[in-house]
């Protein structure tokens, strides 16, 4: 049950078996937020669940299940776990206050509610919450190319390995380097080579079309592509578009002995017929596979 009327707006939801303190805290948020409303503990569990709301307000006495152990759910919950719980309880006294915060509630409001202070509470934990999802952000992104960074890219490969390996499905790697990137920065300058850098990546951005697939910076002049339920083909047609596209940038390269702009070099390992056993010797076989595009003569995307 809910009062979604803002698409995109952060979620409150509300656990609390009375009616009326639904109604109440309800119309008091619902003008800033998406509201959730759950009159019990097992459908606020769900909601949760389902949802992954901002800030919970969670009653502390209910019928079927209490407040702590709908918190202790959510915290054994990777999904939940780090979600914002605010209880709601007539309760005031530091004994079940601290029971709460130990379990790891992030605030208390006490019954009878005081408007201002509700909406005061739930609108500083809002922030604390987008505060930290930038930063979270942050820490995934690469600040030169604004690409997904390696601590992004390695932990969507151990998804998308545990996925493949679930169903069966293909999943394919691509690594990407810079041809001759340290005799271009050595000719052209450093700020040269992170504008270079820069305009790689937004080629590799543009063509990597499926909202699946994810291209992120390795390091140094080194980036990956994920390519979740795509077989050896299918991957090199995709390694085989971006090589093109970055060569048609038509980037000045006197130093390079594979042609007169620049150019990457690509390799491509696929998990199905080939004996990859983890997600390490997966990105194994594509760097040996890099490697040879390199010794071939650079400018090249090699896959088997």
């Amino acid at each position: 049950m809910g009062r979604d009327n803002h698409a995109g707006a952060q979620k409150v939801l509300i656990v609390d078996d009375s009616a009326t303190n639904q109604q109440m805290l309800g119309d008091l948020l619902q003008a800033d937020y998406a509201v959730l409303l759950a009159k019990s503990g097992e459908e606020g569990v769900a909601l949760a669940q389902a949802h992954l709301p901002d800030v919970i307000l969670l009653d502390v006495m209910m019928p079927d299940i209490d407040g702590y152990e709908v918190l202790r759910r959510l915290k054994e919950d990777q999904r939940t776990s780090s979600l914002c719980v605010v209880f709601i309880t007539g309760q005031d006294s530091p004994e079940q206050e601290e029971r709460g915060l130990v379990h790891g509630a992030s605030d208390y409001v006490t019954k009878p509610f005081h408007s201002m202070v509700v909406k005061a509470r739930v609108a500083l934990h809002m922030q604390v919450v987008r505060q930290r999802r930038l930063l979270e952000q942050l820490a995934n992104i690469d600040g030169l190319t604004e690409l997904p960074n390696r601590r992004q890219f390695d932990a969507a490969l151990a998804t998308e390995w545990a996925r493949s390996a679930r169903t069966g499905r293909p999943l394919s790697v691509a690594i990407i380097d810079v041809d001759f990137f340290k005799r271009y920065n050595d000719h052209y300058g450093h700020a040269m080579g992170d504008h270079a850098l820069q305009l790689v990546a937004k080629s590799l951005r543009k063509r990597i079309q499926r909202p699946a697939d994810l291209v992120a910076r390795y390091g140094g002049e080194e980036f990956v592509v994920i390519m979740p339920d795509t077989p050896l083909e299918g991957a090199m047609e995709v390694a085989e578009r971006l090589r093109i596209g970055i060569e048609g940038l038509g980037i000045a390269h006197k130093r390079s002995s594979a042609a007169i702009c620049i150019t990457v070099s690509i390799g491509v390992a696929t998990t199905g017929p080939e004996a990859v056993t983890n997600a390490e010797v997966l990105m194994e076989l594509a760097d040996g596979r890099l490697y040879r595009a390199k010794k071939a003569g650079r400018n090249r995307v090699v896959g088997s």
